[in-house]
């Protein structure tokens, strides 16, 4: 046994004498560990060892035994948890305080935002331009207002215009007239860029004195290309009558200006003996015939003379110089 003073004597404390029982400490002397312990050591010697009934819950397993504490501890221990009660005490006494002065303190500050424009608002301005009324709001709270209109413009008359429509008739005529304004500017324009010898010119003097249908075509050819022209009988455009009368001019052969006068001045043959540079005569229409069912001719507006299929079966062929 180790002697007094020593660190195991401080570990393995001296057991009381079981058969003295000490004096609980008072209610003035401080309560240790030591004490504590002593003392239940001392209420266990003492009380009869009787089995403690068995709770429900410590016959669960996995549950503490409950140990019954002597009436010593318990008044042992009632320093010890006075003051373990007073701090949750005091910690909530600070707590609600520090609220009751953050509640206080937003209320002042949102009366005090509230009472500023009350506060701010000069009633001796209340005329100047920010809070004056303005003549929209003064008309608002006029009373009815009534308004005069003019005898003159009460009593304006109402007509519907009458409705007109052009007949088909006018239609017609206003389409020929224009036609017409614009072949008058095709042909002045035709006359002008042409300055070569003219029909009445090639027939007192023709180039090609001796007929030939063949040499009939060959000069035909030359004008392929030369522009359709109402009433051109000039290499600066053609239309159909012009385009034949123009070539035969060049063979001492004088036509009129006319499909059905020059269909009349030749003689009428089957279409199997047709040639080239026989013509080919449609209502309406006369041309060159080319071979192989084609028709040279100045087609019409917009179009130029080139060789092209016969289009029709309504048609028949004439010769000249027979």
């Amino acid at each position: 046994m180790a002697p007094l003073g020593t660190p195991d004597s401080e570990k393995n404390p001296p057991e009381p004498d079981q058969t003295t029982p000490q004096a609980a400490p008072s209610s003035n002397d401080h309560v240790t560990r030591r004490s504590l312990r002593a003392a239940e050591t001392t209420s266990r010697a003492s009380a009869p060892r009787t089995p403690a009934p068995r709770t429900p819950a410590a016959q669960a397993p996995g549950a503490r035994a409950s140990v019954a504490v002597p009436a010593e501890a318990t008044k042992a221990l009632a320093p010890t948890k006075a003051l373990a009660a007073k701090k949750p005490a005091s910690r909530k006494r600070v707590k609600g305080s520090v609220i009751n002065v953050a509640v206080m303190t937003l209320a002042a500050g949102l009366i005090a935002t509230m009472a500023i424009p009350a506060y701010a608002f000069n009633p001796q301005a209340a005329e100047s331009s920010q809070f004056k009324a303005s003549a929209i709001d003064g008309m608002r709270k006029a009373q009815s207002q009534s308004v005069q209109v003019p005898q003159t413009v009460a009593q304006a008359a109402v007509t519907r215009d009458a409705a007109t429509a052009t007949t088909e008739a006018a239609l017609a005529s206003q389409k020929a007239e224009a036609e017409r304004q614009k072949v008058a500017l095709q042909f002045a324009a035709y006359s002008q860029a042409y300055t070569g010898p003219s029909v009445s010119q090639f027939l007192a003097s023709p180039p090609y004195p001796k007929f030939s249908l063949s040499q009939v075509f060959s000069v035909a050819q030359q004008y392929i290309g030369v522009p359709y022209v109402f009433g051109g009988a000039t290499p600066a455009g053609f239309d159909c009558s012009g385009y034949v009368m123009f070539v035969y001019a060049q063979f001492g052969i004088s036509l009129p200006h006319s499909v059905s006068g020059e269909a009349a001045r030749g003689t009428r043959i089957s279409i199997a003996s047709a040639v080239p540079g026989d013509l080919i005569v449609m209502p309406g229409h006369i041309g060159f015939y080319a071979g192989n069912g084609n028709i040279m001719d100045a087609p019409d507006s917009g179009r130029s003379i080139s060789i092209r299929p016969i289009w029709t079966s309504d048609y028949y062929v004439v010769r000249l110089g027979i």
